[in-house]
C-alpha cells in the first residue's frame, strides 16, 4: 500500500544488457548422427558471455517406415517426448569436466516433465516435442530448451564466462522406443542438430566488473539440482519388494525421489514408452538410512480409484520444488492414473544424522497382485550438486 504513495519515485530502466542474440553451433561431424554415434557440439570461443539456461537444442529429421510384404498400411508415429528416446545419454561439460549428465533421457525427462510442467505453457512444450496424441507426420522439427533436459540448465540461471563448453549426446542403438505402431517398424533419421546458445553483450560498467572478477581469479560457484535415474529392469513377480537404490554422499543427499513403473513397454513398438503403469501399487516408502518418507502409509487402491493422497503429493511437487504457490500440474487426476501414476516423495527436510553422513537410499513397496512379468521400476533422484570454476585458469572442481 505504501507504494501508491511514493509519487516521487523515479522510473528505472534496466539497460545493463545491450545485446541478447542466439548463435547456432553444430556437431564436429554432420554425418555422425546415426544409431550408436556420439554427437559432440562444442563452443570453443572463451571470450564470450553465454547463458546456457536459455539455450535450445534444435533437431529436425524424418521417420522412415519399413513393412513386410503383404502387410497393410499402418501409421508409425513419434510418441510424446519421443525425441529424447533417441539418446542413451546427454551430458554437459565445462572446460572438459563433466558438470551434469542425464542417463536414459527419454524416461528421465518424461518423469521430470510430468511432475514439473504446467498447463499454462502447454504450447511451448508442444514445440519441444511434447504431444500427448503423438505425431504421425513423417518429418519432424523440435526446439527443446536445455532446461527441460538437464538440471544444470534449469537451476543455474547465470552467465558462463571465459570457458569452453560442450554438449555430448549419445544416440541409442535402436529407435523403436521413440515410436509407436501396430503393424510396421520404423527408423528415425536425424537430418540436422544444433545447439543454439545465447550470447550476451553488456554495457561498459558491467563489463568492467566482470573483468575485475576475471582478474581476481576468484572461483565462481555453480549450484544446481541434478537428475539421476536408476532402473530395476526386471522386477520379481511378488507382491512385496525391497530395492536398495544407491548409497549417496552427504553432499548429494536426495531432495526429491520420483518412482514409476512400466510393464512390457521397453523395445516394444506397439507400446508407448512415454507412459507409465500403476501395477496395482498399494503402498510405498522411501528410506534414507532409517528415516522413512512419507511417515504414514499411503493405502493406495487404483482398482477402486483410491489414490488421492498420491495425486496430492504429485500436484504439490511444483509448489515445493520451485517455491511457487498454486501451481497448475499438467495432468488431471484421471490423466494421472492412466498416463503417469508417479510416486513423488519430498525428502528435502532431513535431520542432522542424515545431513552429516552417507545416505543409503532404499525403496520398499507392495502391490495388490503379483507384479506382472517384464515390469521395470524407475527411480529418479533429484539431489544437490555444487561446482566451482576459475574463469582465468579454466579449472573446474566439484565442491566436496
Amino acid at each position: 500500500m505504501e507504494d501508491i504513495l511514493n509519487i516521487h519515485e523515479k522510473p528505472y530502466f534496466e539497460e545493463s544488457i545491450t545485446k541478447f542474440e542466439y548463435h547456432s553451433y553444430q556437431p564436429f561431424s554432420s554425418n555422425a548422427l546415426s544409431n550408436n554415434d556420439e554427437i559432440r557440439i562444442a563452443i570453443q570461443h572463451q571470450d564470450l558471455y553465454t547463458l546456457p539456461s536459455e539455450s535450445l537444442l534444435y533437431i529436425e529429421g524424418e521417420i522412415e517406415k519399413s513393412m513386410e510384404i503383404g502387410e497393410s498400411v499402418s501409421f508409425v508415429k513419434l510418441i510424446n517426448n519421443g525425441i529424447m528416446f533417441l539418446f542413451d545419454e546427454i551430458r554437459y561439460e565445462l572446460n572438459s569436466v563433466e558438470l551434469d549428465k542425464v542417463r536414459n533421457p527419454g524416461i528421465t525427462t518424461c518423469m521430470k516433465g510430468y511432475a514439473s510442467f504446467q498447463t499454462a505453457n502447454l504450447y511451448r512444450y508442444q514445440n519441444a516435442g511434447w504431444n500427448e496424441s503423438g505425431d504421425s507426420k513423417s518429418k519432424f522439427e523440435v526446439c527443446i530448451p536445455l532446461k527441460l533436459i538437464i538440471g544444470f540448465a534449469e537451476d543455474h540461471r547465470k552467465i558462463i564466462i571465459n570457458s569452453r563448453q560442450e554438449l555430448i549426446l549419445h544416440r541409442s542403438s535402436v529407435d523403436i522406443n521413440a515410436l509407436k505402431c501396430e503393424r510396421a517398424n520404423g527408423k528415425i533419421k536425424i537430418a540436422k542438430i544444433m545447439w543454439r546458445m545465447p550470447h550476451i553483450n553488456v554495457e561498459d560498467s558491467v563489463r568492467l566488473k566482470l573483468l575485475k572478477t576475471l582478474d581476481s581469479r576468484k572461483p565462481l560457484y555453480i549450484a544446481f539440482r541434478s537428475w539421476e535415474l536408476f532402473e530395476y529392469p526386471f522386477l520379481p513377480q511378488t507382491t512385496k519388494h525391497s530395492w536398495a537404490v544407491k548409497t549417496s554422499t552427504h553432499t548429494e543427499k536426495p531432495r526429491y525421489v520420483i518412482i514409476a513403473f512400466q510393464t512390457k513397454r521397453k523395445n516394444n513398438i506397439s507400446a508407448d514408452m512415454s507412459r507409465f503403469d500403476h501395477c496395482s501399487l498399494s503402498s510405498l516408502k522411501v528410506f534414507l538410512n532409517s528415516e522413512s518418507y512419507p511417515y504414514d502409509s499411503l493405502n493406495i487402491d487404483f482398482d477402486n480409484d483410491k489414490y488421492s493422497a498420491l495425486y496430492q503429493m504429485y500436484s504439490t511437487f511444483q509448489d515445493s520444488f520451485y517455491n511457487i504457490e498454486n501451481c497448475d500440474p499438467i495432468l488431471t487426476k484421471e490423466e494421472f492414473k492412466d498416463t503417469a501414476p508417479l510416486v513423488v516423495i519430498e525428502c528435502s527436510k532431513q535431520n542432522e544424522k542424515i545431513k552429516s553422513a552417507p545416505v543409503d537410499v532404499r525403496i520398499e513397496f507392495e502391490t495388490k497382485i503379483p507384479i506382472p512379468n517384464d515390469t521395470s521400476a524407475y527411480c529418479l533422484i533429484l539431489h544437490d550438486k555444487i561446482f566451482e570454476y576459475n574463469a582465468m585458469t579454466s579449472e573446474v572442481h566439484k565442491v566436496v
